[in-house]
């Protein structure tokens, strides 16, 4: 057989696109320029992400959901307009710029790059580090679909129709899966472990269904968590019914009474 050529081999590149990563922003600082409708949406984002967020806006911009992040105390507000010298702090993970002046928003984009801080401004794209996408959340489970800053309200259309697509359970499903992933790794921590770990993974994901990911309970993890030194996944009635055997055991352990008495043990 003749050897694939490298094109039919090798996925083909496609430029102009984004790098889709899933940015960790826990306890890291971001400051967000702006407190209007944008500046909103930017901070729940973050906030989701458990960022530590600090608002640049004078009050009288603040909008009625940034002024509730503000007095819950969600965010750091500086009452007043946009300095310069706010971008002294090299510890921001990120700059995001929502306000309604492009000159003003360009000026700070620069400072940004002078500054080498990443920045994001808002509504112009070549101004921009990164992107915001339209994000679909469930639980653990987030989905994001960036059209490149060229059809926002596009990509929130998308985003809906594969929302729809999805098991309502879907989030929970990935919970459980979480679950039995941290408890396995304590069943076998080793590192050289790693790749069984991964294969006999893959087999409890393809193995079972959304439904009944969902309904595993702990006891129906430990169980499970058996079979993974002989590297095997039972099914899942197999599996609850080893639950149904300690059951009648247990009960079974139980004296009869045929003494005036039972005791259970």
């Amino acid at each position: 057989m003749a050897e694939s050529r490298p094109q039919e081999k090798y996925p083909a590149i496609q430029g102009g696109g984004s790098l889709m990563i899933a940015w960790q922003v826990k306890g890291k600082p971001v400051l967000v320029i702006g407190g209007g409708e944008v500046a909103a949406g930017r901070i729940v984002h973050l906030l989701n992400a458990d960022a530590v967020v600090t608002v640049i806006c004078p009050s009288s911009g603040l909008n009625a959901e940034v002024s509730y992040r503000v007095a819950q105390k969600q965010v750091t507000h500086v009452d007043r307009i946009f300095l310069p010298s706010d971008l002294d702090d090299k510890d921001w993970s990120m700059v995001l710029v929502a306000i309604d002046d492009p000159a003003a928003s360009t000026q700070i984009w620069k400072l940004c790059k002078q500054k080498r801080l990443v920045a994001n401004i808002a509504d112009v794209p070549p101004e921009c580090d990164f992107y915001f996408g339209s994000v679909h959340r469930d639980g653990p489970l987030q989905i994001m679909v960036s059209t490149n800053g060229k059809g926002p309200r596009l990509a929130s259309m998308i985003r809906r129709f594969i929302a729809k697509q999805l098991p309502s359970n879907a989030g929970r499903a990935i919970e459980a899966i979480g679950e039995l992933r941290v408890k396995l790794r304590q069943v076998a921590p080793e590192p050289e472990e790693g790749p069984k770990r991964m294969s006999w993974m893959k087999d409890v994901s393809d193995r079972y269904s959304w439904e009944e990911m969902c309904e595993m309970t702990d006891e129906d993890m430990t169980n499970l968590l058996t079979f993974y030194e002989p590297n095997r996944v039972p099914s899942f009635h197999d599996l609850r019914g080893m639950r149904a055997s300690a059951i009648e055991a247990a009960k079974a352990d139980v004296f009869d009474g045929s003494f005036g008495f039972s005791v259970g043990v």
